[in-house]
C-alpha cells in the first residue's frame, strides 16, 4: 500500500488496537490466478510463543479455502473511519481530499484443527456477546445448533508485515479546529468518528 511519510502509523500498540476494534476485515488470496476476497471477522490473537495471528474461518461453501496454502502469501485490509474533506473549510485555497484510517496485513495461511476452531468460535463469541442483556455463550447451544460448525473451515494469518495508514489532516493542523466543527455538523457516524480522531490529534 502506498503511505506518504507524514500518514505512516508505524505505532505497533496503536495499531494492535486498531486491529481489535476493527476486526471485520477482507481476506484476499489467489483462486484460479484471480484475486478472491471474503468479508469476514479476523481476530488478533497471540500465541504462547508471543507470536501475533490473526484468526477466522470461512463456509465450505465458499471455494476461497481450497486455495489456501502456507507457501502463498495472503493479505487481510481493515478499515477504519473515512470521510470526504472539503478545501472550503481551510484557510487557504486548497483541493479537496479524503481521510482514511487503512491497515494491511500481510502473512502465510496454517489451517486450524477442529479443537482450534471451535476454541476460537467460543472467543469470538464471548468477545462480542460481552455486552448483551442476555448473552449466548457457546457451551449452551444445543448439539443440533453446533452441527453448523463442520461447515465452516478455521484458519489463522500470520501477521509477516502490517502497513498502516493514518490520513487525519496532518498536514493542516491550523484547520482542525474548522475540519472537526463541519465534520461534526454533517453528522454521520463515519465523520463524526473523523471528527474525533482530528480533534484527539491537535490535544495530544
Amino acid at each position: 500500500m502506498y503511505i506518504p511519510a507524514h500518514y505512516k502509523n508505524e505505532n505497533l500498540d496503536e495499531v494492535r488496537q486498531f486491529l481489535r476494534d476493527n476486526a471485520f476485515g477482507i481476506l484476499v488470496n489467489q483462486l484460479e490466478g484471480k484475486p478472491w476476497a471474503t468479508h469476514l471477522p479476523l481476530e488478533l490473537h497471540t500465541g504462547t510463543d508471543g507470536k501475533e495471528w490473526l484468526v477466522g474461518h470461512v463456509a465450505k461453501a465458499n471455494p476461497q479455502w481450497k486455495a489456501f496454502s502456507e507457501e502463498q502469501e495472503v493479505l487481510c485490509i481493515f478499515n477504519g473511519p473515512h470521510a470526504y474533506i472539503s478545501s472550503s473549510w481551510y484557510k487557504e485555497e486548497e483541493v479537496p481530499t479524503w481521510n482514511y484510517i487503512a491497515v494491511h496485513v500481510y502473512g502465510r495461511i496454517k489451517m486450524l484443527s477442529e479443537q482450534e476452531l471451535l476454541l476460537s468460535l467460543e472467543q469470538l463469541i464471548d468477545k462480542y456477546e460481552r455486552d448483551s442483556d442476555r448473552p449466548i455463550a457457546m457451551s449452551e447451544l444445543s448439539v443440533e445448533t453446533m452441527r453448523q460448525v463442520r461447515g465452516v473451515v478455521g484458519f489463522k494469518v500470520s501477521i509477516d508485515d502490517i502497513q498502516a495508514a493514518y490520513k487525519l489532516s496532518q498536514t493542516r493542523k491550523e484547520d482542525h479546529p474548522e475540519i472537526s466543527r463541519e465534520l461534526e455538523r454533517r453528522g454521520n457516524a463515519n465523520q463524526c468518528a473523523m471528527a474525533g480522531l482530528i480533534r484527539g490529534q491537535s490535544e495530544a
